[in-house]
């Protein structure tokens, strides 16, 4: 059976800036280039799926303005279903800040504009559309207790919950937990939610299991060159990383649960997931941007074919 994707989140425009290395406070810095692409990690977790096959429908909010209009034309360009985005007239769409350096590292600011109205009438909309069989994607850039809330309702309806903790909060609510069918933070989200430095192999086993023990099913661990960590009630694994030439890690790691959940959406089991997983997000740091780095499902083949 192929499940459903539907991405409940961010819609935001990124505003990339390229520069020798990341500016120190006060510093100010003479950048290479300036481009504006549409990004968020909703919608960028959208269009990676929908890139990759995925039958994926976007849920949350651009603001009435020309970002807005641009953005729901690049989620439509790409294959993600936006019937159920709202054009919210009162305030401006989201946007995001981006500086890159020369070792492809980053810094983001994110202002949230429109994703930070998302509410309870959002809900009904993802409620009307959420079957047993549907795969929910969730992030952290709109308001927290919308995302618990739209966990609850998967939850109870059967539905794969998969939820990005980024950017990770000051207070993750507990209750948030038991709701998540898979956790999937980076290493130093992973260390947020934990409370303790992430710098070994230990650790990041360690991080796992507290995580587990909080009530989230699954979790994966996500470690950049040194691969994904994966943590089941079954299994616990490493996924190594793909070798690629790295120009920019923006949107890897939506690129990573856009691979996932796509693996998993056309039946797959988690270690073939996880590589799935790794695959997109190795690819996704070949190119700039964060949609525009996304691979479509032909190249994304080809490449598990080249490097089994």
């Amino acid at each position: 059976m192929t499940r459903s994707i539907i991405v409940f989140g961010s819609i935001n425009l990124d505003l990339v800036a390229r520069v020798p290395h990341l500016p120190k406070p006060g510093e100010t810095l003479s950048g290479y280039s300036f481009v504006t692409v549409p990004g968020g990690k909703g919608a960028n977790q959208a269009v990676g799926s929908a890139k990759l096959g995925g039958s994926t429908r976007m849920i949350g909010r651009v603001g009435g303005d020309a970002f807005g209009e641009e953005l729901l034309k690049s989620l439509q360009d790409s294959g993600v279903q936006t019937a159920l985005v709202m054009v919210d007239r009162s305030i401006s769409s989201g946007v995001a800040m981006i500086a890159v350096d020369d070792r492809s590292e980053n810094h983001i600011i994110v202002i949230p504009g429109a994703n930070g109205n998302v509410d309870e009438s959002d809900l009904e909309k993802l409620q009307s559309t959420l079957t047993n069989s549907s795969i929910l994607l969730l992030q952290l850039e709109i308001p927290i207790a919308i995302v618990e809330l739209a966990a609850a309702i998967a939850h109870q309806i059967g539905a794969i919950v998969i939820l990005d903790p980024a950017p990770a909060p000051t207070n993750f609510p507990n209750s948030l937990y038991p709701l998540i069918d898979i956790l999937t933070p980076n290493a130093i989200e992973a260390a947020q939610l934990v409370g303790f430095p992430i710098e070994n192999e230990s650790d990041v086993d360690r991080a796992a299991t507290v995580l587990q023990q909080k009530g989230a099913k699954t979790i994966v661990i996500k470690l950049g060159s040194q691969g994904a960590f994966c943590a089941t009630e079954r299994e616990r694994f490493l996924t190594p990383a793909f070798s690629v030439n790295a120009i920019d890690t923006v949107a890897a790691g939506d690129a990573f649960n856009a691979g996932l959940a796509v693996a998993l959406s056309e039946g797959l089991q988690i270690r073939e997931a996880m590589t799935w997983g790794a695959a997109s997000g190795a690819l996704s740091t070949t190119k700039s941007g964060a949609q525009t780095s996304l691979v479509d499902r032909s190249t994304f083949d080809q490449f598990l074919k080249q490097k089994p």
